[in-house]
C-alpha cells in the first residue's frame, strides 16, 4: 500500500490493519474505507443517497484501487458537516482533526464553522482534539521521534508541492490544468488560489440564507470541489471527494435542473470519472486528458456554476428545510 506523504498520526490508524497478513489487512482496509463513506452519505439528511452512491461508484473503485485515504477524507468532511447539523460540535471537530492529522484536506471541514450554533464549544473542542491527535502517536514511539516526524512531514509536503507542478499523475486540478496547458512554470499559483478563495467565501455574506439546509448543502458541495481543484497534490484517486460534491450539488437544488445541468453532469461522469478507465479511448486519455489534467475541467465548470447559484439563488422555499426535530435524526 502507498501511504507516503501522510502524517505520523496515520501510524495509529493503520496499525490494526498492519498486524494481520497483507492480503487480509488490505481487504479489511478497503472494506473499512467503503463502509466509512457509506454511512457518511447514508446519514445526509433528506439527501438522494442512492443517486450519490451510483454516481460515485466508479470513482470509488478508482480510489480503492490506489488503497489511499481519500475515501476517508470525504467521509470525514461529510461527518463534520453532519455533526454540526446535529449540534454535536465535539464530534464534528473530532472528524475534522482526525482527517487533518493524516492528510491536510480534511481541514476543509472548518468551512462549516459559520453554521455552528456553539462556536466557543467548537473552538475549544478543535484545540482539544488537536492536542489528542498530536500526542497519540507517542504511545507507540518516543515524543522526540514523533515531533521530528511532524517536522519532516511539513518539509516533505513543501517539497512535494514543487514536484507536483508538471507531474503526470499529480496536480490534476484547476491549478494543474492551467499550468500544464500554458506550459509556464514561473508564475505563482497564488494568482489562481487568491481569487478562488474570494469566490469560495463570497456566499458566506448571505447571512439570511444560513438557516436553509439547501444553502448549507451547496456550501458542502463547493467545499468538496474546492479542496481538490485548488491543490497541487490532487491525484486521480482524490476525485472521489469532488464527485461526491458534484452529486450533492446536483441533487440539493430546490429547482428543476435544466438540460444544461444534465449535460454538465454527464460531462463530469464521462470525462472525470471514466477517463482513467479502459472504457475511455486510450489515445484521448494518453494524449489529451492526462497531459493537460483535463480530468479537472468538468468539475471546474460545476464549481463555477455552483458558486453562481449559491450567490444568486433564494433557498428559502425548500422541501429540504427541516425543523430541529427532523434534523436531529442524523444519528
Amino acid at each position: 500500500m502507498s501511504f507516503d506523504h501522510y502524517g505520523v498520526f496515520f501510524s495509529t490508524v493503520i496499525a490494526a490493519f498492519a498486524w494481520p497478513p497483507v492480503w487480509f489487512g488490505l481487504l479489511f482496509w478497503l472494506i473499512g474505507l467503503s463502509t466509512f463513506l457509506y454511512f457518511a452519505v447514508k446519514n445526509l439528511p433528506r439527501a438522494n443517497y442512492l443517486f450519490i452512491y451510483w454516481f460515485c461508484a466508479n470513482e470509488l473503485l478508482t480510489a480503492l484501487f490506489m488503497q489511499q485515504f481519500n475515501v476517508a477524507i470525504v467521509a470525514c468532511i461529510l461527518f463534520s458537516f453532519l455533526f454540526i447539523e446535529k449540534e454535536k460540535d465535539i464530534w464534528a471537530t473530532f472528524f475534522i482533526m482526525f482527517g487533518t492529522f493524516v492528510k491536510l484536506y480534511s481541514i476543509a471541514g472548518l468551512a462549516f464553522f459559520f453554521f455552528s450554533k456553539h462556536k466557543p464549544k467548537f473552538i475549544i473542542s478543535l484545540v482539544g482534539w488537536s492536542v489528542v491527535f498530536f500526542i497519540l502517536p507517542m504511545l507507540i514511539a518516543s515524543p522526540g521521534y514523533v515531533i521530528e516526524q511532524y517536522g519532516a512531514w511539513i518539509t516533505d509536503l513543501l517539497a512535494k508541492n514543487d514536484l507536483n507542478m508538471f507531474g503526470s499523475g499529480t496536480n490534476i486540478s484547476l491549478l494543474g490544468m492551467v499550468r500544464k496547458i500554458s506550459g509556464i512554470a514561473t508564475y505563482s499559483d497564488a494568482y489562481l488560489i487568491g481569487p478562488g478563495i474570494l469566490l469560495f467565501m463570497l456566499p458566506y455574506l448571505r447571512f439570511k440564507q444560513y438557516v436553509h439546509l439547501a444553502f448549507r448543502y451547496f456550501i458542502l458541495a463547493s467545499t468538496l470541489l474546492f479542496v481538490v481543484l485548488f491543490s497541487t497534490g490532487s491525484e486521480s484517486s482524490g476525485y472521489i471527494i469532488a464527485l461526491v460534491g458534484v452529486a450533492i450539488w446536483y441533487t440539493a437544488a430546490l429547482w428543476k435542473r435544466n438540460k444544461w445541468d444534465v449535460i454538465l453532469l454527464i460531462f463530469v461522469f464521462a470525462v472525470t470519472s471514466l477517463s482513467p478507465t479502459d472504457i475511455f479511448p486510450r489515445v484521448i486519455r494518453k494524449t489529451l486528458i492526462q497531459p493537460y489534467a483535463l480530468k479537472a475541467l468538468p468539475c471546474v465548470l460545476v464549481w463555477l456554476k455552483s458558486c453562481y447559484e449559491i450567490c444568486t439563488r433564494d433557498f428559502s422555499e425548500s422541501k429540504l428545510d427541516v425543523d430541529n426535530e427532523t434534523t436531529k435524526r442524523i444519528s
